[in-house]
C-alpha cells in the first residue's frame, strides 16, 4: 500500500509566513476550506512518569501564539499523565492534502475561567456527558455507563445552565517546535520547522525528510 505524492506540491522558506500562528492559520484554514471531515482532530502524545506513551486523538478548540488548546478529564489517561510528565506532542493528520503539523511543547492547565466559558458553549448533551463518564476508568458494560448519564440528567433537569465539573478542564500545548510537512515526490518531502531557541526566539530549519 503505497501513495505516490504530487511533484507539484511544495513548501519553501519563501512561501513561509513569519510566524507559526500565521502560518498555521493559513493551512488550518486551507483544511476546513478543502474540505476535510473533522480538520481540527490532532493526535495528541503523551507519556507517563516512567515514560511510556500513548496517544488518542481529540478536538482542537483554540489556538494563538501562545499555544494549542484541548479540554479533557482530569483524572484521564491523558490528563493523569502530563499532570506527572507536562509535555505533549501534537499531530494534524491532513492526508488527503499531503500535508501534516507536528506541534510539541510543554502542557500546562488553562485557567478555570477559559475552562467555564468553553463549557458553556458546548451542547447540553455533551455537559451532561463530561458529568457522568469518568473518562479512561473501567466500566462493566455499556447499560452502567448510560445509567450515570440518566442520573447526571435528572440531577441537572431543573438547571438551565450546567456548570463545569470540577474534574474537567483545558490543557494548553506550549509550543517549542511547530513543524510543517508537506508531502513531495520520491518522499522527499518538505518539512519546515519553527524552533523556540533558548532566548525566546524563533528560528526556520529545513529538516531532511
Amino acid at each position: 500500500m503505497r501513495n505516490e505524492y504530487a511533484a507539484d506540491l511544495g513548501l519553501s522558506e519563501s512561501d513561509l509566513a513569519a510566524d507559526w500562528p500565521t502560518q498555521f492559520a493559513r493551512w488550518f484554514a486551507d483544511a476546513v476550506a478543502y474540505p476535510l471531515p473533522e480538520p481540527n482532530a490532532m493526535v495528541v502524545g503523551t507519556a507517563d512518569a516512567d515514560g511510556r506513551p500513548s496517544g488518542r486523538t481529540v478536538l482542537l478548540k483554540g489556538y494563538d501564539p501562545e499555544g494549542f488548546v484541548f479540554y479533557t478529564n482530569y483524572g484521564s489517561r491523558k490528563g493523569v499523565e502530563v499532570t506527572a510528565n507536562p509535555w505533549a506532542s501534537l499531530v494534524f493528520p491532513w492526508f488527503p492534502m499531503q500535508r501534516q503539523v507536528v506541534v510539541a511543547g510543554r502542557v500546562e492547565r488553562v485557567d478555570r475561567a477559559e475552562t467555564e466559558a468553553y463549557f458553556t458553549s458546548r451542547p447540553r448533551g455533551s455537559q451532561l456527558g463530561a458529568w457522568a463518564s469518568a473518562q479512561s476508568t473501567v466500566v462493566p458494560d455499556r447499560a452502567a455507563l448510560d445509567a450515570t448519564y440518566r442520573a447526571a440528567a435528572e440531577r441537572f433537569a431543573r438547571v438551565d445552565e450546567i456548570p463545569a465539573p470540577p474534574h474537567w478542564g483545558g490543557f494548553r500545548v506550549r509550543p517549542e517546535t511547530v513543524e510543517f510537512w508537506q508531502g513531495r515526490a520520491s518522499r522527499l518531502h518538505d518539512r519546515l520547522r519553527f524552533r523556540r531557541t533558548d532566548e525566546g526566539a524563533w528560528v526556520v530549519e529545513r529538516l531532511a525528510p
